[in-house]
């Protein structure tokens, strides 16, 4: 039987979008194993947010080869789609697929027989339509699934390349993201999250909107959480926010991109709102769910960011109440209008201010994991961790360990949270059937702890 492997670059849209490309090989016959060991096809799917991603996609390329010289090597997503030759003139690259070719890879493959040289097939991204359905949570999971429910964007944010690399947005129908969610539940899985690129912009151009493809999943019978993955500042409207904090289904987990809290550089960005736009609304969650998980990403020496301004969104965060920061550094990406933007800011600098934000962040993580201690909370239990230990996360996105217990695995347990560490928060599995020894846990949740961090 043959061996294909899979590598995954990005966010959870390209996740989900892998897992339905294994799906694909299963019913072909192959079997799926990790990556970085032998195989005879290894697909790595890419991402180009940063040019980081782009050195890692072609060192990526490179180990595969050295695993198995004679494996047939696919590269796909979005680096693919915007720098196909750059891809191409990588040795051992086999075949390159853009976003309109991914979802169709064995008509491409060629029966995966390698030829002198690399075979690429990428379409305008104008000619992007198909949706490319995708949904799955893994090869060997049944608790928490992926699916995608939107694509590309109609945003044009000056620093972004994923309208060029996924084009323009476009949803798929509530009736097929239904019947996908009953299959998922069907299998086993207890939480779906919602993916997309802009997925507060699911709908918009199929005469729908989120909140109603919201109002069918919560009628799915057996489906327990549901959680979604980012959404736009804009986008989260009055309306949208009272059913998501009225629901007791989704998840009580935000994360809404802010980039930066200076004004001057979020019109520099082309962002659709200010500072005073999303305290606004980071106000309005924590009235309405006051232990809700808010997290947000935040971009670091975009071009104009100067010292004094850095500081005015440092200072907008850190009075924030949000609950952690993603802090991503700047960095050039072709065919984008911030290039043309005066006030480069040297990569030192923007490492160095990386740096702090990134410290302000798990300060901020810290502090949440606190606020949370001696709550029960439902944690969805996921897979095993060293020291005998379960772990999972809460709704509102705490990461959670608990003493290993056969009973617990895939399950949905109230868990009083004990200890703040590192990773999260442990704790004590406070459900009815579940009665080791209080010393017997502590004794393991110390093992966990990381004393460090650990409350005492």
């Amino acid at each position: 039987m043959k061996k294909v492997s899979f590598h995954t670059l990005g966010c959870k849209l390209n996740y989900a979008e892998t897992a339905s490309l294994e799906k694909q090989f299963v019913e072909q016959g192959f079997t799926i194993v990790p990556f970085g060991e032998k195989s005879d096809v290894s697909v790595i799917n890419t991402c180009s947010v940063t040019e980081r991603a782009d050195r890692e996609c072609r060192q990526l390329v490179r180990r595969a080869g050295r695993v198995s010289p004679d494996a047939f090597i696919v590269v796909l997503g979005c680096y693919a789609q915007l720098q196909p030759e750059e891809i191409a003139s990588i040795d051992g690259v086999d075949l390159v697929l853009g976003a309109s070719e991914k979802f169709r890879l064995f008509d491409y493959s060629g029966n995966f027989r390698k030829y002198d040289s690399p075979r690429v097939f990428v379409s305008p991204i104008s000619s992007a339509s198909d949706f490319g359905p995708a949904y799955s949570g893994g090869v060997d999971e049944r608790t928490r699934a992926f699916l995608k429910i939107q694509d590309g964007c109609d945003f044009n944010c000056s620093f972004c390349t994923i309208p060029l690399a996924r084009g323009k947005s476009r949803s798929q129908s509530i009736e097929d993201c239904v019947l996908q969610a009953v299959h998922l539940v069907d299998q086993g899985y207890r939480e779906i999250v919602l993916t997309g690129v802009n997925v507060g912009d699911f709908g918009k151009h199929i005469g729908t909107s989120l909140i109603k493809l919201l109002e069918q999943l919560h009628a799915i019978e057996g489906l327990e959480r549901i959680r979604i993955s980012s959404i736009e500042p804009n986008l989260l409207t009055d309306e949208l926010l009272d059913f998501w904090t009225a629901s007791k289904k989704i998840c009580n987990h935000f994360h809404i991109p802010l980039q930066s809290g200076s004004d001057e550089i979020l019109k520099k960005m082309r962002r659709r709102y200010t500072s005073f736009d999303y305290r606004k609304l980071v106000d309005s969650i924590r009235r309405k769910s006051p232990d809700a998980g808010i997290g947000a990403d935040v971009i670091v020496g975009f071009p104009g960011e100067t010292n004094d301004l850095f500081m005015k969104s440092y200072d907008f965060i850190h009075d924030l109440p949000i609950s952690y920061l993603h802090v991503f550094t700047y960095s050039e990406r072709p065919n984008t209008p911030s290039l043309e933007l005066e006030g480069r800011v040297e990569p030192r600098i923007r490492y160095k201010r990386s740096e702090f934000l990134r410290i302000l962040g798990l300060q901020k993580k810290q502090a949440f994991y606190l606020s949370q201690l001696h709550t029960t909370q439902k944690v969805l239990i996921e897979n095993t961790v060293e020291n005998n230990m379960l772990s999972g996360y809460t709704g509102n996105y705490i990461r959670v360990f608990v003493p290993y217990h056969d009973s617990l695995e895939h399950s949905l347990a109230e868990v009083v949270l004990q200890q703040r560490t590192a990773e999260g928060c442990t704790g004590f599995v406070k459900s009815a059937g579940f009665s080791a020894s209080r010393g017997m846990e502590a004794s393991a949740l110390a093992r966990a702890a990381d004393p460090l961090f650990t409350v005492q």
